[in-house]
């Protein structure tokens, strides 16, 4: 293999880029100024050394605690529980969500070996026990997976927290079934966060 491939191989591994693509943005790379080239293959380098994941939510993040986690402006009364940290960008790109994140780092798949002790779902129930919290808002996809993962995150609240008066909703209105948090527009998002329902 040469360099042109290697590369190709490389673009085509990325979720959404076949091998058609892939070689298309090779060689639009090839175009560019080598300036352009080598600037991206530096951020590129550098990507992993500085982004993390934030030591409370798990979003992804340069300093930690992230800026959303670190901000006196959000509201403490509610938590959304997110699939990936991607969810945290799509429902903060349409603005009306106010409170913090849990970044669950994926779903329940027991068929693929992924339990709850795969997910960051401890982690949320610390979280949960320092009092604060009114309401915690499940937005997992709404999949069988998303389902399954949302009902065993309300049954660990309801054994581990036994007697608070906390709220666990979902939400529901607006996202198809087996539709995806990253493709879901902003209007459709916003009436999914007005319409929840109590779990």
């Amino acid at each position: 293999m040469n360099a042109f491939d290697d590369l190709t191989s490389n673009f085509a591994r990325l979720p959404g880029i076949g091998k058609k693509s892939a070689i298309r943005i090779v060689n639009w790379l090839l175009k560019q100024d080598k300036m352009y080239v080598q600037k991206f293959a530096q951020n590129l380098n550098v990507l992993q050394d500085k982004v993390k994941p934030c030591s409370i939510c798990g979003n992804w993040t340069e300093e930690d605690p992230c800026p959303i986690c670190s901000s006196p402006l959000r509201d403490k009364s509610q938590i959304c529980v997110v699939e990936q940290p991607q969810d945290v960008s799509t429902i903060e790109a349409y603005g009306e969500f106010k409170g913090q994140y849990h970044v669950l780092g994926g779903l329940l798949k027991p068929l693929e070996g992924i339990g709850p002790s795969q997910l960051s779902i401890q982690p949320l129930i610390s979280r949960l026990k320092n009092g604060e919290l009114k309401e915690v808002i499940i937005a997992t996809n709404p999949t069988v997976e998303g389902d399954t993962t949302a009902l065993y995150i309300n049954k660990v609240i309801t054994e581990q927290l036994p007697g608070n008066s906390l709220k666990v909703t979902r939400l529901a209105t607006g996202i198809p079934v087996g539709g995806d948090l990253e493709y879901i527009d902003k209007r459709t998002l916003s009436l999914s966060f007005r319409g929840r329902s109590e779990i």
